[in-house]
């Protein structure tokens, strides 16, 4: 199993469920599907096989290793056997997980990776969870043939945020991700955290792979899909990302995912 390191943490609240007491999966691909409320949330945890999160309706948030991800129901999000996360609904969401066996897993990614989802494997993901494999087994292992396949067949997109292990770079984070309208230069920052602003740019792209400007840009873009899908406008998204105008914040959004909020808004 690989080893295990710590997720990146959010401070909202909301109910802690269960996680399924499954100790062997009895099929190569295993469906468990639940509705989840706004802010409920699985504890931090590790699986003996690999799992793709996934949600027909909804949007949720995955802290993985050090990174978190945003996932809209067009996507879903690869988590390697071991890897420890935990997943959180940011409004209502319908959540379809899937449970993979290492043995039919070759060729998919070996680090957590965002997945498009195409129609044909939403559906096989519906099917598989309303299929018992006591009723129909030659069926349901037919399933969960196609399913590999199919996964081993959607793009693939590393559109995640990395989060720092330095405890001081996590404060940093944790305050610009609850508030990213907060413009205060670095110059600020390193004198809050009692370094040069030089030697926080440094230590920040070493830890993250991301220069702070990008890295803010990225978490603006994520912020601004969880927003949107619960039903904010683009107006008010702008003013809560910190832009002086709605064109300004609907130029940044078209440049990073190609459509306007409004028609990925539409498109989901």
């Amino acid at each position: 199993m690989k080893r295990q390191t710590r997720p990146a943490t959010s401070g909202a609240a909301g109910r802690e469920l269960a996680v399924p007491p499954l100790r062997a999966l009895p099929w190569p691909v295993v469906a468990h599907g639940r509705q989840m409320a706004p802010g409920e949330h699985f504890p931090p945890h590790v699986h003996g096989w690999n799992q793709l999160a996934f949600a027909t309706d909804g949007v949720l948030q995955v802290s993985a290793a050090h990174a978190r991800y945003v996932i809209s129901p067009q996507q879903a999000l690869w988590i390697p056997t071991g890897t420890l996360h935990h997943t959180r609904a940011l409004g209502e969401a319908s959540f379809r997980n899937l449970y993979v066996a290492d043995a039919i897993a070759a060729g998919m990614p070996a680090q957590c990776m965002v997945l498009d989802v195409s129609p044909l494997l939403r559906a096989l993901i519906i099917e598989l969870d309303g299929t018992r494999a006591d009723d129909d087994g030659p069926y349901y292992a037919t399933l969960c043939a196609v399913i590999a396949a199919q996964l081993l067949r959607q793009p693939r997109h590393a559109r995640h945020l990395p989060w720092p292990q330095d405890a001081r770079l996590q404060r940093w984070c944790q305050a610009l991700y609850d508030q990213p309208d907060d413009e205060r230069p670095m110059q600020a920052w390193a004198a809050q955290l009692c370094v040069s602003t030089r030697t926080l740019a440094r230590h920040f792209e070493r830890e993250t792979g991301m220069s702070v400007r990008a890295w803010r840009t990225r978490l603006r873009v994520l912020r601004a899909i969880e927003w949107l899908a619960q039903g904010r406008s683009p107006t008010v998204i702008a003013h809560a990302l910190g832009y002086a105008s709605a064109s300004a914040f609907n130029y940044m959004f078209r440049v990073e995912m190609g459509v306007s909020p409004l028609q990925w808004r539409r498109s989901r």
